[in-house]
């Protein structure tokens, strides 16, 4: 049985954080889709594993959270009724934090947009805290009111931000984004600096998403068949993005900014050593 280099599964691994469909990998590195597959799913779990060892104990004061639709297998509406209590199928919301001072995303999760996920994820975020004090920014999902004060207490201020869009779109075509109208800033626990309150940020981290991986494309073949190659594209993506990539605002990683490391790291540094 033929074994790809460390190399071959570098350069596989480059192109799936580049933006590349399985497909497009097959035809231009010659690498067959299942094996690029598997090769997701390894390097997939070992940044899961980058990720719990290295996002501890960090000093976050300024985070802002949202939550990016994509779906597995199929949309929620061409679901059958059978299918509908599988609920790793369907319509799937990617929840994520970002710093505004590092622009580090600390903490993922992948669920239905409800209340018991929306939990599991500041779950896993307030793990990733060393206790201080920090603001959160939140557009107005109920489920975020539930969420936060459960799960930090008196150690976030909470402030939910929503916008308001012209009925009428401004530039061509359908698919012209409507224009801002009014925002709105309210604050739900604690003392929020409403100046400060912002989704902006973690918005445009929503582009760069869905540039970088095929999987959250919108009007694209991209999308994922199993919920477990979702969470290994979305696990590789924010390792890379956290260890590997400058941002054009800053000189340095995220991970760098936040004092997690001291140098950026390669690529070749996701690919688990055994295979």
């Amino acid at each position: 049985m033929n074994k790809l280099s460390k190399e071959d599964q570098t350069q596989v691994v480059n192109a799936l954080c580049q933006g590349m469909s399985l497909r497009a990998i097959t035809r231009l590195l010659d690498v067959h889709r299942t094996t690029t597959l598997r090769i997701l799913e390894r390097v997939g779990a070992y940044c899961e594993e980058l990720q719990a060892k290295h996002m501890r104990k960090l000093d976050l004061t300024d985070l802002q959270i949202d939550e990016i639709w994509t779906f597995v297998r199929k949309k929620q509406s061409h679901l059958s009724k059978e299918e509908k209590t599988d609920l790793s199928i369907g319509d799937q919301y990617l929840f994520f934090a970002l710093d505004r001072n590092t622009k580090l995303v600390p903490a993922w999760f992948i669920g239905k947009r409800d209340t018991p996920t929306a939990i599991r994820f500041m779950s896993s975020l307030r793990q990733c805290m060393n206790g201080c004090q920090t603001q959160i920014s939140t557009d107005c999902f109920p489920a975020y009111e539930t969420a936060i004060p459960l799960l930090f207490g008196t150690q976030a201020s909470y402030a939910a931000v929503t916008k308001e869009y012209e009925t009428e779109h401004i530039g061509r075509g359908r698919y012209a984004p409507p224009r801002v109208s009014g925002v709105f800033k309210y604050a739900l626990e604690g003392n929020p600096d409403l100046s400060k309150a912002c989704t902006s940020h973690i918005e445009r981290q929503n582009l760069t998403l869905r540039t970088f991986q095929r999987r959250l494309t919108r009007l694209a073949l991209g999308f994922s068949k199993k919920i477990e190659n979702l969470r290994a594209a979305v696990a590789l993506h924010f390792c890379y993005y956290d260890f590997c990539w400058i941002p054009r605002t800053q000189k340095v990683t995220p991970a760098m900014a936040a004092a997690i490391t001291d140098r950026v790291w390669g690529i070749e540094e996701l690919v688990p050593v055994s295979w």
